[in-house]
Order: structure tokens, then C-alpha cells, then sequence
């Protein structure tokens, strides 16, 4: 195996709880002794840290909530003196008071480590060219694999989003061979490659793609355009960023880092551990942190998690691809509806992934539009086949949801392109 297939990478299922266990203990600990709001939030469930001995006590501990976090802004998680502190990170605040996790150098060489492990599983090493068009500064994606890249001892392209002239550029005169992006910019910057008649002039060979929930149709699409093995990659701000968990070559779901994580899937509306196999929410406590240790935070991303053998030889828990959010879906007439079911039907019919789904309320009612942007060879069809075309989406989406949206299909590049996380959604029945 390569430099950063460790030994813990392939550990047995019982030393692997064994460290956990000793772990989520110490975690357990420096929390209480650290960070008011623990103590506070244990003490309401009756609990001390000499109540949790090993992982089989994680359950009764208390969820972590990002209404916690943003109530607890800015040092209120704080666990270490500020002089300790590195650097933070913080997310997009789109929907409410920012996050601000918190770093010590400690909390950068693991997320680091994390990282290198998802370019190694990508079939990176020192000899290649990682080309990191992630967004910097405070979003978490470019420095996260930014760091990975430094740490394997690849030569490191440090891009951030936006200007997809130079990206290209720099893409084939520097010869790039993986590309780390969110997926809809890796379908943006393909699209671009193929009208620039550039496609033969790049040497990518794997895509690192994250930050946004994806379709194995949206995935096969980019693979096909870019000739690549496009691999999944998971984390989120409030845990660490992305490398939380990783895809390796049999992209049948992504490994978790379980020295440093540890993954639980619930019953999003009880709160109740499910068994492996399961649907649900996924549960993630860090147990390595030292700045900003989380305890069972509830991401709201639904997957499910599964031991079975891997043939790569990782013997760590997968998480599969995400499945949709809680908090993102969409309830229309009664109907639940995830953005990620519109984009399947979409690659499955032969249309790009680019489109926006348009709720409103009006009397009362709910209305529901899905925008779907035309391929350059639809653009010609007639308004008769134009309006064939939106009668079969909208039943194969009635199909799908149980429910029949309009459909319009607007011209070729006017859905705007996103060179971070897509905005898939507007529902104004919130503004």
C-alpha cells in the first residue's frame, strides 16, 4: 500500500472500538473540563464523564445541534486557551449565524492527514499535479485539500474558484492529473473544455468532488466528459472540512476515518441509534480535536453506513453517498422531494444537471417549477418538440416524486453556473 494506506486504514474491527473507545473517553473529558456548554448539557441528562468507559456509552450522551453552535458564537465551544488556537474556518452563514470552527496545529496536521489519505484512494502520490479549484479563505474545501496535497508531497495548484480561463490554462500547461472541485464546477469546467475544443489537451486522471450532494448519473457524466475516475469526498466545517470520509476505487461509498471519527446513523425524528444497513441521519463525534471537539452532532445529511469487505483492503466503515438532507428537503403538497431525485431524472433522460426548482405558494396552494437548461443540440428542436420534451420530464418526474411539477426548458448556459456549493433551490414560500 502507499504511504498513507496506514495501519489503521486496515485495523481489526475490535482494535479499531478499542481506540475509539479509549478516544471518545479522553474526548469525553477534555470537553467537560473545557467547555461550559458541555458540562451543562451532560449534567441535564444526569451524566459525568466517568459514566462513558468505552463506545458502547456513546448513546447516552446528548445530540450537538448547529443551533447549539451558533448560539455558543464565537469561542462559546472553545476547548483551549486562544493562544493554542491556529487558525478557524468558518461556513457560509447563508442560513443563519456563521460557524467558526477552531484549529490548533495539532487539529491541521490530522485534517491534513485525512485529506492525503482521500488523494491516496484517488491513486495520488508525490508525482502528481493536484489542482485545487475548492474556494479558499475561510470555506474549508481549498485549505482542507490543500493541505492533504503538501502532505503527501504532490505539486499543490492552489486555484480557488472562479476565473475558468485560467484554471484551464494552468490545467494544460501544468499538465494537472487530479482535480478537486465541487462536482457541479467539475461539470462546468468540462462543458467549458468541450466547447473550447481543449478536451485531448488535459492530463487528468481523477477527480476529487465534494461540498454538494451528487448523483452516480451526475458522476458518470463527469467521468465521461473528463475521462476520469471521479471519487466522493465528505466532511463538513463543525467537524473538521472534507476528509471526514473518502471514496477509494471501488466507489461503492466513502471510508470513514474512524481513528478520528466516529460515525453513528439515527432516526431523524426519535433520535434513535439505527443498526448498520439502515437509513438515516448520520451522527459524528470527533475524537482526536482538541480546539473544537464535537460530540454526536447531527449533520442532517442522510446515508447509510456498512462493514462489508471492501476490496481495496480498508477494513474502515463506509458511509454511502448522501442520500438528500433533512433540512433541505422539500415538503410540496404534502410530497417530500430532494433536489438529488430531479438531477437523477434529468442524467437518466439525457439532460445536463443544470437546473432550478422554483417553489411558491399561491392561494394557499403550493406551486412547484423545475427550470431545466436545453443541451446545445436540443436548442434547435421546434416549439412542438420543445413542448413534447417538458410533457415526458414532467411524467418521469411524476414517476420519481409522486407528485408533477411544471417543467420549463430554457435556452443553453442562462441557469447560472456555481464555481462553489450549486443553489439548486429557491423556495419563496420562505421569503
Amino acid at each position: 500500500m502507499k504511504y498513507f494506506q496506514q495501519e489503521r486504514e486496515c485495523a481489526s474491527y475490535d482494535a479499531m472500538r478499542a481506540l475509539q473507545s479509549e478516544r471518545l473517553v479522553q474526548t469525553v473529558r477534555h470537553a467537560y473540563d473545557a467547555v461550559s456548554f458541555y458540562r451543562e448539557s451532560m449534567a441535564k441528562k444526569d451524566l459525568m464523564p466517568g459514566d462513558i468507559r468505552s463506545l458502547d456509552d456513546l448513546s447516552k450522551l446528548p445530540f450537538l445541534t448547529k443551533d447549539d453552535l451558533r448560539e455558543n458564537y464565537p469561542y462559546g465551544l472553545l476547548a483551549v486557551p486562544r493562544s493554542e488556537v491556529v487558525r478557524i474556518q468558518s461556513t457560509s452563514g447563508t442560513t443563519g449565524k456563521r460557524v467558526v470552527a477552531f484549529y490548533t496545529q495539532a487539529d491541521l496536521d490530522l485534517w491534513d492527514e485525512c485529506c492525503a489519505r482521500a488523494i491516496v484512494a484517488a491513486g495520488g502520490d508525490k508525482d502528481d499535479v493536484v489542482h485545487i479549484s475548492y474556494g479558499y479563505g475561510l470555506f474549508t474545501g481549498g485549505p482542507g485539500l490543500n493541505g492533504g496535497s503538501h502532505k503527501l508531497g504532490s505539486i499543490t495548484l492552489p486555484m480557488s474558484s472562479g476565473n475558468t480561463e485560467r484554471q484551464i490554462q494552468f490545467m494544460c500547461d501544468l499538465g494537472s492529473t487530479i482535480l478537486c472541485c465541487t462536482p457541479s464546477y467539475a461539470a462546468y469546467l468540462a462543458e467549458t473544455l468541450i466547447q473550447q475544443g481543449l478536451r485531448d489537451k488535459i492530463a487528468l486522471k481523477a477527480g476529487i468532488f465534494g461540498a454538494e450532494a451528487w448523483s452516480e448519473e451526475m458522476r458518470r457524466d463527469i467521468e465521461d466528459k473528463l475521462g476520469i475516475k471521479a471519487y466522493d469526498i465528505y466532511g463538513l466545517t463543525e467537524v473538521t472540512g472534507p476528509g471526514v470520509s473518502f471514496e477509494c476505487s471501488e466507489q461503492t461509498g466513502m471510508h470513514v476515518n474512524e481513528d478520528y471519527f466516529i460515525a453513528e446513523i439515527i432516526d431523524p425524528n426519535t433520535g434513535e441509534v439505527l443498526p448498520d444497513g439502515a437509513k438515516g441521519e448520520l451522527v459524528l463525534t470527533s475524537i482526536a480535536k482538541q480546539a473544537f471537539p464535537v460530540i454526536r452532532y447531527r449533520t442532517r445529511d442522510i446515508c447509510v453506513l456498512s462493514r462489508k469487505p471492501c476490496s481495496c483492503g480498508r477494513t474502515l466503515l463506509k458511509m454511502s453517498r448522501l442520500m438528500g438532507r433533512t433540512d433541505d428537503m422539500l415538503i410540496i403538497r404534502g410530497v417530500n422531494v430532494f433536489p438529488s431525485q430531479i438531477e437523477t431524472v434529468l442524467l437518466q433522460e439525457g439532460y445536463p444537471p443544470n437546473y432550478l426548482i422554483i417553489v411558491d405558494r399561491v392561494n394557499h396552494s403550493d406551486t412547484f417549477e423545475v427550470q431545466i437548461e436545453l443541451a446545445s443540440e436540443m436548442f434547435s428542436d421546434t416549439v412542438r418538440e420543445i413542448s413534447a420534451r417538458e410533457s415526458e420530464l414532467r411524467a418521469s418526474m411524476r414517476s420519481m416524486l409522486g407528485i408533477s411539477p411544471k417543467v420549463t426548458l430554457v435556452a443553453p448556459r442562462t441557469i447560472a453556473r456555481s464555481e462553489g456549493k450549486a443553489v439548486r433551490v429557491i423556495d419563496k414560500r420562505k421569503i
